[in-house]
């Protein structure tokens, strides 16, 4: 239940605070005075989309805030463990919700004090309030949305969901079977393309590397002499001259170990003298050894630049790089396979279609018969309340027709019928309801279905559309018997409705030369009698109107 609701700099409002109550709390005002701004922003309260131009001019940003009760219900238990999957604070009790949005776009949320997200607040919003708004009624011209009233009644979630995960699965392999079943000549060409490009890969046989590898061959090769007098010299330096580093490091040993024996700073270093000499005995090894081996073939050369040549070239044409001209050979291979195997892959493919078309046949089914059953109840339900709203005689059905192709709501296609008047066959809604008929039927529908959950807010923004006298009274006491066992926001331009208000609002709009704003202030008695007054007799509030007003209060109680 909405307890608090604090609006700064939204559209014309400065700064608004206003306390609501248990049972039917109702804003009235003039046409254009501001209602709907209020309306808007418990919208946003509850995970509406929101601009940045809802910004009072001259402001930077804007605030608007609620304080919600919960009292114990199923709703409430979802709600807490809605917030504690999400790590908000729930041990709060008011529910604190605040949104600010700015004029640059930014928009900021908080649940009990903790950053949110707007889709988290969408999910928060929907256990505290649902809005009925302006023009709502024209919703149930479109027989679309007949189904999903008639789900919400019938509490199906978990049946619709087993659906919806059947449908996708039958839907992706029925996408994977008409991929393998492209047309045939096209499936014949791919083949001679992937078979050549597999063919002309896998000829040349190409590792890893291998690029690189023969790149360093053909540096040495260009470099034969260069090579050649380079080791010998490294040979001679380091092993086989008089002075090599091998024979001034022998003698190097000698002076340090006589040194050694007249001065201990010079002993411990055997070791180290016998490592540097091993190093340079095996490097002018390997120098001799390289030396000797290195020649000059010009038929390796050619050989090489010719093997360079074709990788170059599938390189180029594969991805360039060595890799990616293996990669490409690897997965052409296996599309390849795949599609000379598609035959067999057919063949699976159309028994998982088969066991998928079953599984979600089978799941229809059960959604189909719960929704059977709850098209009873629920027309018995909505005849029953139709009679609280000045339509006794009416008749309501729901009728089912099989749709010809799987979807993610099942096979049912579902229209609400309809008749005001005795003696008059029962027909589509969406061609025999008036304006008013359905202004009453979203009213009846919408409570019927699921808009009585306890502990939620249920708000009617000008639910009296196309109504007025006797039919306004029965709207009036309709809404105030959804009132016992939820919270009722309502706007109205209808008397007879206002009269049942356990709180009254006035919105109220003021003008100055440079600025226009709105403001709510809650009714006492003779403020009532004035507004109801007003709302019967317009601009100029006469006596009779007045002693209208005041006989429609006693008879509300």
């Amino acid at each position: 239940m909405l307890s608090l609701l604090r609006i700064q700099n939204i559209a014309l409002i400065d700064e608004l605070e206003v306390e609501f109550g248990d049972g039917l709390n109702l804003l009235t005002g003039e046409t254009g005075s501001g209602k709907s701004i209020i309306v808007d922003s418990l919208g946003a309260l509850i995970g509406d989309r929101v601009s940045a131009d809802i910004v009072k001019q001259g402001a930077d940003t804007a605030r608007i805030e609620g304080e919600f009760l919960l009292p114990p219900s199923r709703s409430s238990e979802r709600l807490m463990e809605l917030l504690d999957e999400n790590g908000l604070e729930t041990g709060s009790d008011p529910l604190l919700i605040r949104r600010e949005i700015s004029t640059t776009g930014r928009n900021r949320i908080f649940i009990n004090g903790r950053a949110a997200t707007a889709s988290i607040l969408r999910q928060v919003g929907q256990h505290l309030a649902e809005i009925h708004g302006q023009g709502e009624h024209t919703a149930l011209y479109d027989v679309a949305n007949h189904i999903t009233i008639l789900d919400s009644f019938a509490e199906a979630d978990a049946e619709l969901a087993s659906l919806a995960s059947a449908f996708d699965t039958w839907s992706s392999i029925r996408l994977r079977l008409t991929e393998l079943r492209r047309d045939e000549s096209e499936k014949l060409q791919l083949i001679d393309v992937l078979r050549f490009q597999v063919a002309e890969i896998s000829s040349l046989a190409i590792e890893p590397g291998e690029d690189e590898t023969l790149e360093d061959e053909k540096r040495r090769l260009y470099n034969v002499e260069k090579l050649s007098a380079l080791s010998g010299e490294a040979f001679s330096l380091l092993y086989d001259d008089e002075n090599s580093t091998l024979a001034t490091l022998d003698r190097a040993a000698r002076a340090i170990a006589e040194l050694a024996e007249y001065d201990a700073r010079f002993r411990g270093f055997d070791d180290q003298l016998a490592a540097a000499r091993a190093v340079v005995e095996e490097l002018g090894g390997q120098a001799r050894d390289f030396a000797s081996a290195i020649e000059f073939s010009p038929e390796r050369l050619d050989e090489i630049e010719s093997r360079l040549a074709e990788i170059s070239r599938l390189k180029r044409k594969y991805g360039g790089s060595v890799e990616s001209v293996l990669e490409h050979l690897r997965s052409s291979s296996e599309r390849l396979a795949a599609i000379e195997t598609s035959h067999e892959h057919e063949a699976a493919l159309e028994q998982e279609l088969a066991a998928a078309a079953e599984a979600y046949s089978s799941a229809a089914a059960r959604l189909s018969a719960i929704r059977q059953k709850a098209a009873k109840e629920f027309s018995r339900g909505v005849e029953n309340e139709l009679r609280t709203v000045a339509l006794d005689k009416a008749v309501f059905e729901v009728r089912f027709s099989a749709t010809e192709d799987f979807t993610a709501t099942g096979t049912d296609a579902v229209e609400f019928f309809f008749s005001a008047n005795p003696g008059e066959p029962v027909r589509p809604l969406v061609r025999v309801a008036s304006g008013g008929e359905a202004s009453r039927l979203t009213l009846i529908l919408r409570s019927v279905a699921g808009g009585s959950a306890a502990g939620r807010t249920a708000v009617y923004d000008e639910v009296d559309v196309g109504i007025g006298g006797r039919v306004a009274e029965a709207v009036g006491r309709r809404l105030k018997s959804l009132s016992a066992v939820q919270q009722i926001l309502c706007v109205t331009h209808q008397p007879q409705i206002a009269s049942l208000a356990d709180r009254h609002f006035l919105v109220e709009k003021s003008q100055d030369k440079n600025s226009t704003t709105v403001s709510l202030r809650e009714l006492g008695p003779a403020d009532r009698i004035d507004e109801i007054a007003r709302m019967l007799a317009g601009e100029e509030i006469t006596d009779a109107a007045r002693e209208n007003a005041r006989a429609m209060l006693a008879s509300a109680k």
